[in-house]
């Protein structure tokens, strides 16, 4: 009997995908249209912030495409079936879990605004109107900023700062007992057995309600190691595992070169030879895919391992070949585009109704119910932006991996 697909068996294949809508990243509108158009895509995996209202965002847009996987397939995009959500949580300091801040007011006014330019989510702004700015609609849109930390070192006068936060055992618990999440991702560094074990005791108690566990760690002197001692920790395990290889945070949109610590920090946990699956991060993008192949660390056809009594003679063994791939910021950047035009369309329909209602109350309940932050009311948008994510998508999915080594 052919088992039913699901995004443990993509994970068993090999071509596990991840979208990272970010760990501090709460734009809702943002959210609910990447899940969309990457799940109508073909993600197994929706990584959000530990946020009910971000996780509430993202299953909106699952409760869309569910509806819209058959035009989807008919379409020949890459739709298998609904991805799982994740939410991420961290046992300590941690970049992906923090916010820039800062206060415009003392920003001198002849300053080029670095800031501004090299922020990837334009979460910077800046208004020439001194009562505008005083009352916060310029500086950092927090909802917007996931705090990749570029801004701080290219300020003038050093006047940004970041505002981090860690994850509280009475937030787990009502993540998960409330929202339903299906995989839960704990970022961690070497040294931190402590802080990692003591997280870990606020998890333990809902283990068997999850589908998966995913411990993301960047490099360091003595990582095999602390690993080790993780699994240690955790062990038995009654659902899938992840080691999630942090190459270089949040860097992906920057270039080719940034994937190469990604995938040099695969290859040292793949010969670690942990217990679960690899899958990397951190500098991941367009030409991830095509290097892990050239370095063979991807499994293709000839080389996986089969078990036929159980029917599953196309996995491939969890420690030798990488499993999958996750995108955040260049997954991101790549649909920006698309979700730009949306904004721009939505904030057009918003002056629209501010100018025939701006005496009236029902202006701000219809600016509420606008439907144009919704990517699914424009179709042309949608398969747009399905189209795009669908190239990415479709690299780690492809099973003729000879095609892609030309």
């Amino acid at each position: 009997m052919r088992e039913r697909y699901s995004p443990l068996i993509s994970l068993k294949k090999g071509h596990w995908f991840k979208l990272i809508c970010g760990a501090s990243f709460q734009h809702l509108p943002t959210v609910r249209n990447l899940t969309l158009a990457y799940t109508l895509a073909g993600a197994d995996c929706i990584d959000v912030a530990a946020d009910p209202a971000a996780i509430a965002s993202a299953g909106q847009a699952l409760q869309v495409a569910s509806g819209l996987q058959y035009w989807a397939k008919s379409q020949g995009f890459g739709y298998q079936t609904l991805p799982w959500i994740m939410v991420s949580i961290n046992d300590g300091e941690d970049p992906h879990f923090r916010k820039a801040e800062f206060d415009p007011t003392v920003c001198p006014t002849d300053c080029w605004r670095p800031c501004e330019k090299v922020c990837p989510a334009e979460a910077i702004v800046f208004s020439e109107d001194r009562d505008t700015i005083t009352s916060g609609n310029s500086g950092v849109i927090d909802e917007l900023c996931y705090g990749c930390g570029r801004c701080l070192s290219v300020c003038p006068k050093q006047l940004i700062q970041a505002r981090s936060y860690v994850s509280t055992p009475t937030s787990i618990a009502s993540l998960v007992l409330q929202t339903g999440v299906d995989a839960i991702e704990i970022h961690t560094q070497v040294g931190r057995e402590t802080d990692f074990q003591r997280l870990w005791k606020s998890i333990k108690p809902w283990v068997n309600q999850l589908k998966l566990i995913a411990i993301s760690c960047p490099d360091g002197e003595g990582l095999v190691e602390y690993l080790q001692s993780l699994y240690e920790i955790i062990s038995p395990l009654p659902c899938a595992l992840i080691w999630q290889t942090d190459g270089k945070p949040m860097s992906g949109d920057i270039g080719a070169g940034s994937t190469i610590a990604a995938i040099a920090l695969s290859q040292k946990v793949l010969d670690a030879k942990l217990p679960g699956y690899v899958q990397l991060a951190g500098g991941t993008n367009n030409f991830t895919v095509a290097k892990l192949v050239a370095k063979g660390l991807l499994a293709s056809e000839n080389n996986k391992q089969g078990n036929s009594a159980k029917n599953l003679n196309t996995y491939i063994p969890e420690n030798r070949f990488v499993s999958g791939v996750a995108y955040g910021s260049y997954a991101r950047v790549l649909l920006s585009p698309i979700l730009e035009k949306l904004e721009k369309m939505h904030k057009s329909q918003l002056q629209a109704i501010e100018s025939v209602y701006s005496t009236t109350s029902n202006a701000k309940q219809l600016t509420n119910d606008s439907q144009l932050t919704k990517l699914e009311v424009l179709p042309e948008l949608l398969w747009e932006a399905i189209s795009l994510a669908n190239s990415l998508v479709s690299q780690i999915k492809t099973s003729d991996l000879n095609k892609m080594r030309n």
